[in-house]
């Protein structure tokens, strides 16, 4: 996938909006002011940093060279991945979802209400 790719793929997810808090060169993707994704736009290679439970990102790290911990992030918590020539679209597509589902479901319960179940 390219960022414009993953960009349309996150806008698509419910309640999804994006902003550059950090200046122009980070693209962050947020559910109710939340972030579940960053884009770094000004990386030699285009990576997404995504939130994983620790074990998973362990799992990760070992079996894909294009899966570091996080840059300036919780590294137990997030790891980058090198998006472009790496994962197949649908894993990138499910780690996308996946993290935006941990923090959906952190979200308060009347707040998640206002969004369509799966």
């Amino acid at each position: 996938m390219n960022i414009e790719e993953v960009r349309t793929f996150c806008l698509a997810l419910p309640g999804v909006t994006e902003d550059m808090p950090y200046g122009p060169d980070v693209l962050v993707f947020r559910i109710e002011g939340k972030i579940f994704m960053h884009i770094g736009l000004e990386r030699e290679q285009p990576t997404i940093a995504i939130k994983h439970n620790p074990d998973k990102g362990t799992e990760l790290r070992e079996k894909h060279d294009c899966i570091t911990p996080a840059f300036h992030m919780n590294k137990t918590h997030w790891s980058d991945v090198v998006i472009e020539n790496t994962l197949p679209d649908a894993m990138i597509q499910d780690l996308i979802r996946e993290s935006y589902t941990i923090v959906f479901n952190k979200l308060p319960k009347a707040v998640r209400a206002k969004y369509p179940a799966d």
